[in-house]
């Protein structure tokens, strides 16, 4: 079996896919739709909200850690409930939310970009047992948030440069410890490196936006394996399913002319590939 689509329903900006093990069920947004969309076996399930959404980290098997433009915020899945748990940059209204990840400490990692990708207008940050603190300034588009196995290493990236850096985690608390080094470079002009994971042998699975490709890297930061989507604007790869072999990878139409959307109908869709690899299942935030 190959790549199919998984859910047909169209995102501007679909991103943030996670599994959440608990529930066997995949969540994924349309940032620049405001929305929250998963489904169960046949069921369609939406949540919409007055402000970007982008990324999340479960808590517990009935809530959502949310990221908006704002704020972070816990989404009851069962009766809709929200609840505020930290700003996040709200005197900003120039950024809003991007990328994120639960990291193995109970941490959860979230970028902030400017809404129009101003240069070095977002950055990174970490919320933290009651405390978000900004870990790196200075990020145009930060993307790629993901976690070593081993729990030694964070990755993330900057799309508008082409590259991705590596940091080492204390063994304690998980907080970034020495300079970020960086992983790869593919330079302004290369495969632009968007949403990424790490699978349980360690390879860094990229989804390379305007590349039609989710690709994976070994430690040394060498490709060993391509999978190509039938659209050119991949956003963000997860594992999930049963096992967590099935690789799920959400699209985007943002920035497309009438002409490319045309040519790509498959443009913002997700799509699932089982049986790719190994997958870590995604850690559990502590508020």
């Amino acid at each position: 079996m190959g790549l199919n689509v998984f859910d047909d329903r169209i995102c501007e900006l679909g991103e943030g896919p996670l599994w959440h093990p608990g529930r066997q069920q995949l969540f994924w947004f349309d940032i620049l739709g405001n929305r929250l969309l998963s489904r169960s076996d046949s069921d369609l399930i939406e949540w919409a909200f007055d402000r970007h959404v982008s990324a999340a980290g479960r808590v517990g098997r009935d809530r959502l850690l949310i990221a908006s433009e704002t704020d972070l915020f816990t989404l009851n899945l069962g009766c809709g409930a929200k609840e505020r748990v930290a700003a996040l940059e709200a005197d900003n209204p120039v950024t809003r939310s991007n990328d994120g990840r639960a990291d193995p400490f109970g941490g959860f990692w979230i970028g902030t970009m400017g809404k129009r990708a101003e240069p070095g207008a977002g950055a990174i940050y970490r919320y933290y047992k009651g405390e978000l603190r900004q870990l790196f300034p200075g990020i145009t588009i930060p993307n790629a948030i993901c976690f070593s196995p081993d729990r030694r290493h964070a990755c993330f990236a900057d799309t508008a440069l082409g590259k991705v850096w590596r940091v080492r985690l204390s063994d304690t608390h998980g907080w970034p410890v020495d300079a970020p080094e960086l992983f790869l470079d593919h330079g302004r002009d290369g495969p632009n490196p968007d949403g990424a994971v790490i699978d349980t042998s360690g390879l860094f699975w990229c989804a390379e936006w305007g590349s039609a490709r989710v690709r994976a890297y070994d430690g040394a930061g060498a490709p060993v394996r391509t999978i190509g989507l039938p659209t050119s604007q991949p956003s963000c790869p997860a594992f999930g399913g049963p096992d967590l072999r099935s690789l799920f990878v959400t699209t985007a139409r943002e920035h497309m002319d009438e002409a490319t959307r045309a040519s790509e109908p498959g443009a913002g869709k997700t799509y699932a590939m089982p049986d790719v690899a190994e997958g870590q299942a995604e850690h559990e935030v502590a508020l």
